[in-house]
């Protein structure tokens, strides 16, 4: 008869018959070396036959554990940290689990390896066998990758020093691809700075940030995520106002795009002029109830609240026209690559600078400096050689307020060379200012303090020798009565301001009415007042550069170019507005677009509108020229102005229409009614 009948007639099973003697054989190894000893796994995942000669030969095809007397032989602690023993490989680090349990019981000889052949017949019962055996395998593949993890991370660390030992034994660099350049982009925009809650956290925490705001309700769902803005939960639900943008061409790594309005919107464009014809806004909010992501519309309101000092409204009107416009981006239009280029002479281009603009304006005002820098890169990435809205005026009153003195001091160095930036006073004066600023930090060394001082006390001489117009407004503003020795000499006396050209005054009062502040430090001014001095001592020693510099003030500033006019216009400085020439004072600005471009790209025209009093009425002409919106037939608005007009032929054509009405206008006579009609004295009906 054969085994397998007998087990079968025992009621036993394989692997449960007793041990003896000589059923475990171990051969004890070095820790080093058991991994190398350890027999090989055959196709298939099985061990060779005449491999258990040197680690365990245990019969146990169904995965049950092998326990002795109080788990003499392999312990359960063990068993976790080692892979055990399944029915179709041994594993060599079973080894090691037994070999403590086989020390314990070297004294006992045959009689405890018999005792344990016993103790075999009351195993554990199957399930949990099985149990333990599935824990142990998911602690196995946790093990496993965690050393394969290992393996690689050291085998990458030994590459390198191999690397490394050649490089140092050849004395040469190995060959490679180059290295990518750690030097970004002087435009370059993060996207992270573009949120002023990114800023607002680094000033006040972000439990003072997040503690107001409250959850976005679910049932509100947004197309797409916007870097811009953040929606909201109070806005209207968004739906495509007919807003799109397409590529126009790319070449030379720069991609030119364009925003498109669909039929829909150009009708909804037209009601926009017309209700901004009207001079009534209640008009513009009747038309964003049924188009309610209109972009001019949102941005004409918001500067009608805005004047109302409605500030928090017109603020998220503006973030509004900001999401319609982001919604509408082309997918290859980037915000941060600094190679998309936007035209301004296109009007549908426009609203997205306005918007920015608008945008930047809030964030320097709610006091986020660095995110506002952030936008004025944007706007002038889009368009940097022409720069529409003159944004080269304010970003570096945005660096200094943000503490960006390295920017500031990047940005002059690369576009000095084409862009002649010395030439702007507001560079000529921040610049050294950032220098100098930068040399009080703390974290510098002395040689990077006395240089940075040595350069900033350089270029402030340059710039009060270009410009000695500033040094005495600049004093007034900060409250600061300067010697006698400076305010009556003839260099920076009241002549070198009255002989300033009417652009350069222009430059000179925008820059001082918007960064005078940043001089009032006591420690800025006594700098200042040092190098005021040895300016007036190069004037009294014939200086030629003082004869250079002002050879260059009556070439430079003659005129100043449109894109200036445009950004005096929205920053809405007094000082600066009151400078303008007389030809720009006298045209009809229009908050949606400020001085448009004299070479404007249309894509579609408005129709011309039939004049409602073309019958010869003349009552109802004189009462319709005395509206804003007043027009001729055949003349359209966009020749001039809101109206159409020029301010002078419309009061010539209110006068021609009041002479005719006069002309024209009989009086009856109050005898003739009681002869045609009689019966008059009597009662009214």
């Amino acid at each position: 008869m054969s085994r397998r009948a007998l087990r079968r007639l025992r009621g036993e099973q394989r692997g449960q018959e007793p041990l003896g003697p000589s059923a475990l054989q171990f051969v004890l190894h070095d820790d080093d070396d058991v991994e190398e000893e350890c027999p090989k796994r055959g196709p298939g995942g099985r061990h060779p036959r005449g491999a258990g000669k040197e680690g365990v030969r245990v019969n146990n095809r169904r995965g049950h554990s092998i326990q002795g007397r109080g788990n003499s032989l392999i312990n359960i602690e063990d068993l976790d940290e080692a892979p055990g023993v399944n029915g179709e490989r041994t594993d060599c680090l079973l080894v090691d689990a037994v070999v403590s349990g086989n020390k314990r019981r070297a004294q006992s000889g045959h009689s405890e390896s018999t005792r344990g052949g016993d103790a075999a017949d009351t195993a554990v019962p199957s399930e949990q066998s099985n149990a333990s055996s599935k824990l142990r395998k998911k602690k196995r593949k946790q093990k496993n990758k965690k050393n394969a993890g290992e393996t690689s991370e050291n085998g990458l660390e030994d590459i390198d020093r191999i690397l490394e030992r050649i490089e140092d034994a050849s004395g040469a660099s190995r060959p490679g691809p180059p290295p990518l350049s750690t030097k970004k982009h002087v435009l370059y925009v993060e996207h992270r700075h573009l949120n002023p809650d990114t800023e607002l956290k680094r000033y006040f925490g972000a439990r003072a940030v997040l503690g107001e705001q409250r959850p976005r309700q679910r049932q509100r769902v947004y197309p797409k995520c916007t870097w811009l803005t953040t929606p909201k939960s109070t806005w209207p639900r968004y739906t495509k106002p007919g807003l799109s943008m397409r590529l126009l061409e790319s070449r030379k790594g720069r991609s030119a795009f364009a925003f498109e309005h669909s039929e829909e919107y150009q009708q909804t464009q037209h009601k926009f002029l017309a209700a901004v014809e009207s001079m009534e806004p209640n008009n513009i909010v009747v038309l964003l109830q049924s188009s309610p992501y209109h972009v001019d519309s949102l941005l004409q309101l918001s500067d009608a609240c805005r004047f109302q000092e409605d500030q928090e409204t017109a603020r998220d009107l503006v973030e509004r026209a900001l999401y319609s416009m982001e919604c509408a981006f082309h997918p290859l239009f980037s915000l941060t690559s600094g190679t998309c280029r936007l035209d301004y002479r296109r009007p549908e281009n426009r609203s997205f600078y306005l918007a920015l603009y608008k945008q930047m304006s809030f964030l320097e005002k709610r006091g986020c400096p660095r995110t506002a820098l952030e936008y004025c890169k944007l706007i002038l990435s889009l368009e940097p050689d022409e720069d529409p809205l003159c944004m080269l005026l304010l970003i570096d009153h945005l660096a200094l307020r943000a503490r960006s003195y390295e920017y500031l001091i990047r940005l002059f160095e690369e576009w000095e060379a084409h862009r002649n930036l010395s030439q702007l006073p507001n560079f000529a004066f921040s610049v050294p200012l950032a220098y100098f600023l930068l040399s009080q930090q703390a974290d510098l060394s002395e040689q990077e303090v006395s240089s940075a001082r040595e350069e900033a006390s350089v270029r402030i001489q340059q710039a009060l020798t270009m410009f000695p117009g500033v040094l005495m407004p600049l004093l007034e503003y900060c409250s600061v009565r300067p010697d006698a020795t400076v305010a009556t000499h003839h260099f920076f006396g009241p002549d070198a301001e009255i002989s300033q050209l009417p652009a350069l005054s222009q430059l000179v009062s925008l820059y001082l009415g918007r960064s005078h502040f940043l001089w009032k430090e006591p420690a800025t001014i006594n700098w200042l007042e040092e190098n005021v001095h040895k300016v007036l001592q190069a004037v009294d020693a014939g200086d030629p550069a003082v004869e250079a510099c002002e050879s260059r003030r009556k070439v430079l500033y003659q005129r100043a170019p449109r894109n200036i006019h445009r950004h005096v216009v929205l920053s809405e400085i007094k000082e600066a507005v009151a400078a303008l020439p007389p030809d720009v004072t006298t045209q009809s600005v229009l908050g949606f677009d400020p001085l448009p471009p004299l070479d404007t790209i249309y894509s579609y025209v408005r129709p011309e509108r039939l004049s409602p009093v073309s019958h010869g009425n003349t009552i109802a002409l004189f009462f319709r020229s005395l509206l804003p919106n007043y027009t001729v037939e055949g003349e359209r608005p966009e020749d001039g102005g809101p109206g159409g007009l020029h301010h002078d032929q419309g009061l010539n054509r209110l006068m021609l229409a009041v002479r005719d009405m006069m002309a024209n206008f009989h009086f009856h006579d109050l005898e003739v009614l009681p002869e045609e009609h009689p019966e008059g004295d009597g009662e009214w009906d």
